[in-house]
């Protein structure tokens, strides 16, 4: 097996983190990932913000496993396995592991991190998260591994750091972008997994990320985001799945059987409010995905590794990834579903959970077969009003700042120091139009080219840091001379805090101990 190992930099002692330690007894091997000659003594790392782990109980659960739960394994058969589709991943990168370095797998959008000025970080996911959702969305290799959809195709737009850290503006521009280009160099974009989320404090109806998620859904992109993994705790989801024009998704745990009737919902799952909730659930209790070796949550969490080559997680970002996988399906098997389509047959044809707290399920469980399968639902279309954009960039981030040397970027500008003016950039989202070449918001960004590129398995070689730093002004500045964002003052709680879904980094270690 080939040896990657990313450009990473430990964590910082200004990055928000919280680490849960767990031990539980032992369980047997997955078939086919694990290994039967050995058994499995459980050690639980999660990165958190309120304390919560997983469970040092559960076992890990394979995507062979999450496919039969959720029905993906049935279109398989059939032929059905994303190919056709592509799927906009906005992250922290992809890393060319085996499993996503095929020829055509993965194809490179721009970067719009803090990393996009050092060539040798660009597109590479140093973070981790990234990786793993892509891999969870359609990984595909000659071993065996399969992704929900293993012949979609991946578009890469890195927006997060090795920490994670990222800004609102960065992802709104990501999102314009996937809907500007959704269609060039025989690209066809027809869903965005987004496993993001603020703890916004503004209506949907004014936000400009919900905004934006608008434009992709109405320019025939079924946008998949994360609930959130506040659980009981806040009776919100986060921004921007509670507008309720896109597909929300909640984590559900398996609880050891493929059954829906044995499933209840992750008790980190948000559970929003009576007046939005997520519109289903999927698996997303600790899922195996791709490990990304020498990622920042590969260094800090050495039992999340799993039989060497895979990483485990729990979130509503592994749900969400699972969801954009079938949806994937759904579009090659029903390629002339409209977002709202897919929306409507994912929510009536999702099964119902029976057990424990249900008020987070939406509809229930995610079947994917069943969707496939159903009529589409008379009435399809959400009667509410759409999100205008004009509101607070400053909401929009909610409690979610990035910082240089211990500034925060706060206020109504993006990470160039750019006036936010929403009134003037949502029409241009809308139509498709906010980008100019490399410029969104009035400001020239780095690493925005169309790259068009794929990788191979031969093409990619790992660097090492080289300490580049930040040389713009600081946040209390009117403007920016950024050169280069690859420095070690970047923080954000926006990844490694709650507002980004990947709740918690679990995992097994290996003793050699009978088989199970």
């Amino acid at each position: 097996m080939r040896s990657y190992r990313l450009p990473v930099r430990r964590l910082l002692s200004g990055c928000s983190l919280m680490v849960a330690v767990a031990v539980g007894s032992a369980a047997p091997a997955e078939a086919g990932l694990l290994s039967s000659t050995v058994g499995l003594v459980d050690s639980t790392l999660g990165i958190v913000t309120s304390g919560w782990d997983d469970g040092a109980t559960t076992a890990p659960v394979s995507l062979s496993t999450v496919a039969d739960a959720v029905g993906a394994d049935e279109l398989w058969k059939r032929g059905i396995d994303g190919t056709g589709i592509d799927v906009a991943v906005i992250d922290t990168g992809i890393a060319p592991v085996a499993g996503l370095d095929g020829a055509g797998k993965v194809v490179n959008g721009p970067d719009l991190s803090f990393e996009s000025q050092a060539a040798e970080y660009r597109h590479f996911d140093t973070f981790g998260h990234g990786t793993h959702m892509a891999s969870i969305v359609a990984g595909h290799d000659s071993a065996g591994f399969k992704g929900l959809a293993p012949g979609a195709r991946i578009v890469n737009i890195k927006v997060g750091n090795y920490q994670g850290a990222v800004d609102v503006t960065q992802v709104i521009a990501a999102i314009d972008w996937v809907v500007q280009h959704r269609n060039d160099s025989g690209l066809n974009v027809r869903v965005l997994s987004l496993a993001y989320g603020t703890d916004g404090l503004q209506s949907y109806q004014l936000d400009p990320l919900t905004h934006a998620v608008e434009s992709a859904w109405r320019n025939g992109i079924v946008v998949v985001a994360s609930g959130g993994n506040d659980g009981t705790s806040r009776a919100a989801l986060t921004n921007p799945a509670y507008d309720p024009r896109v597909l929300a998704v909640g984590a559900s745990d398996l609880k050891g059987t493929v059954s829906a009737l044995d499933d209840t919902v992750a008790a980190f799952s948000s559970r929003g409010n009576s007046s939005r909730r997520v519109d289903l659930v999927a698996p997303g209790v600790s899922v195996l995905g791709l490990r990304n070796p020498g990622s920042t949550i590969d260094d800090a969490h050495p039992d999340a590794v799993v039989n060497e080559r895979f990483f485990r997680g729990s979130g509503t970002s592994q749900a969400a990834a699972v969801t954009a996988g079938s949806v994937a399906l759904l579009l090659q098997a029903r390629p002339s579903l409209s977002p709202d389509m897919v929306k409507a047959l994912l929510r009536t044809t999702a099964t119902p959970l029976v057990k424990g707290d249900l008020a987070g399920q939406g509809s229930g469980r995610l079947n994917i077969e069943a969707a496939a399968l159903a009529a589409v639902p008379t009435t399809t279309s959400v009667t509410v009003a759409p999100s205008t954009g004009t509101g607070s960039l400053e909401a929009a981030r909610g409690t979610s700042h990035v910082a240089s040397d211990g500034i925060e970027l706060t206020g109504e500008r993006d990470i160039m120091g750019n006036p936010w003016n929403g009134s003037a950039w949502a029409p241009t989202s809308t139509a498709g139009t906010a980008w100019t070449a490399g410029t969104w918001n009035g400001a020239e960004w780095a690493g925005t080219c169309w790259c068009g590129e794929s990788w191979t398995a031969t093409t990619w070689e790992g660097k090492s840091w080289t300490g580049k730093s930040w040389t713009g002004k600081s946040w209390t500045a009117d403007e920016w001379s950024g050169k280069s964002w690859t420095g070690k003052s970047w923080t954000g709680k926006s990844w490694t805090g709650k507002s980004w879904t990947g709740k918690s980094w679990t995992g097994k270690s290996w003793t050699s101990a009978t088989s199970s």
